[in-house]
């Protein structure tokens, strides 16, 4: 989802954060999403198919899912002019908690799924685990999202640079 299609806050100020409403968590908790599904998905695909062991696939998986999230929105703050290494920043700051939050929940559900750290990509088990993994942290990260913008954290540091 590109930032620029988020709303803006019409409040008092500029720099002023916007408003923590339920739609504006669920856009910044679905490009979330976006981003660390693409690392996940990519992750486990290498390693399934690499047949490497349930933790190093982990690790590259949730790595990758670190990487693209941070990458979605560091490519749109960029866009809008800021400065690589202030966007890095940005990045950091607007992602780190959505993403590990999302990755915590989606990976908990991987993990207790009976059968799934074992099953292959040709498998519907390995889909069904992953997918409703995503399905589950989308649900976990959404109020922590918009705690975290009514109190102008996380994603509500992209809004500024805009």
């Amino acid at each position: 989802m590109d930032h620029a299609t988020h709303h803006h806050h019409t409040g008092a100020g500029h720099g002023a954060p916007p408003g923590a409403t339920w739609s504006t968590a669920v856009r910044a908790t679905l490009h979330c999403l976006l981003g660390c599904a693409v690392g996940e998905i990519l992750g486990m695909a290498i390693g399934t198919s690499l047949a490497w062991g349930n933790v190093p696939t982990m690790v590259l998986a949730i790595g990758l899912a670190f990487v693209f999230g941070y990458s979605f929105t560091l490519f749109a703050v960029v866009r809008a002019g800021v400065s690589l290494r202030a966007a890095v920043t940005i990045a950091l700051a607007a992602d780190t908690v959505s993403i590990a939050v999302m990755e915590l929940v989606d990976n908990a559900v991987i993990a207790l799924t009976p059968g799934a750290m074992d099953a292959q990509l040709s498998e519907g088990l390995f889909w069904y685990a992953l997918l409703g993994g995503f399905a589950v942290a989308l649900l976990v990260t959404t109020p922590v999202n918009k705690w975290m913008i009514g109190r102008g954290k996380g994603h509500a540091v992209v809004h500024a640079h805009h």
